[in-house]
């Protein structure tokens, strides 16, 4: 269903108890809210509860009010609750700051995505700690910034980075195979608005060339793992994985070929689900509302 200055998402989650969808809902109805979509999962293990809401304004009520007045009632809702919401209006574009360094497949995927309107982001900026890709990032009417990384200027990089979030306004930055380790101060800072990817073979294959050494070993399936940044190397909360079956036939560059269209489908979703507010953080693990 096309998406209307009339739509909205509500995302919500809270400590279990009885009752809440029958609470959001009500407020909805209230203030002339048709559901287009619901989405809920009730965690038993966790005691918690989540949910997304896609609905539209009726014709005939005050739009930008009506969702004034859902904001006012959630808020009043789970006043002294410990409960997480966001309204925003459906389809709205996030602003994304991608990061990369030599491999370009990620890069090149979620630029094209973007450019069709796959995705519901603005690329607001690139940084790269090189500068191969940028003729084709400032092609796209993007600007591009070289940010050079030594262990000496480690701390003043990610200053950079982070005044250029600052800058732009960025609401999540993608690590679109980026080759440089993010501190953990920069980790907890931005936690759950920096996703990266990485091949599956962690950690069995490590260092240059996994796919070479996966070879080696006959691997069956390659695949890969999207996940949000936190101070724990590549083991941050999964968002979205792809896995290919492959055989005795695949050599090295097939098995890298075969990785890299893992790797672009696994960070375009984990991107896409991300900025449609379908992903929510919960402890390590991350509830995706599909």
């Amino acid at each position: 269903m096309g998406e209307t200055a009339r739509d909205y998402v509500l995302t919500f989650d809270c400590p279990e108890k009885p009752g809440i969808v029958h609470a959001l809902t009500g407020v909805l109805l209230e203030h002339g809210g048709d559901i287009v979509e619901l989405k809920t999962f009730d965690d038993p293990r966790a005691g918690h509860f989540f949910a997304r809401v896609h609905f539209t304004i009726g014709d005939g009520v005050d739009a930008d009010q009506a969702a004034a007045n859902v904001r006012r009632d959630i808020a009043k809702l789970v006043d002294g609750g410990d409960a997480r919401w966001e309204l925003l209006p459906a389809g709205q574009k996030r602003r994304v700051l991608i990061m990369v360094s030599k491999f370009d497949h990620c890069l090149n995927d979620l630029l094209y995505r973007a450019r069709i309107g796959e995705l519901p982001v603005e690329i607001a900026a690139v940084v790269s700690n090189h500068r191969d890709h940028q003729r084709s990032v400032e092609w796209h009417g993007i600007p591009f910034y070289h940010i050079p990384v030594t262990p000496d200027t480690k701390a003043e990089a990610e200053q950079k980075l982070l005044d250029l979030t600052d800058r732009f306004e960025i609401d999540l930055v993608v690590l679109a195979r980026y080759m440089q380790v993010l501190s953990d101060s920069l980790a907890t800072k931005m936690e759950g608005r920096i996703i990266n990817i990485h091949h599956s073979f962690l950690p069995s294959f490590k260092g240059a060339k996994p796919y070479h050494q996966a070879f080696e070993r006959g691997v069956k399936t390659v695949g890969a793992t999207a996940h949000y940044v936190n101070s724990e190397l590549d083991e941050g909360p999964i968002i979205a994985q792809q896995v290919q079956q492959v055989d005795h036939s695949f050599g090295p560059e097939d098995l890298v070929a075969a990785g890299r269209d893992t790797e672009r489908k696994a960070l375009s979703d984990a991107v896409r689900w991300h900025c449609e507010g379908r992903v929510m953080l919960h402890d390590s693990r991350t509830v995706v509302l599909r």
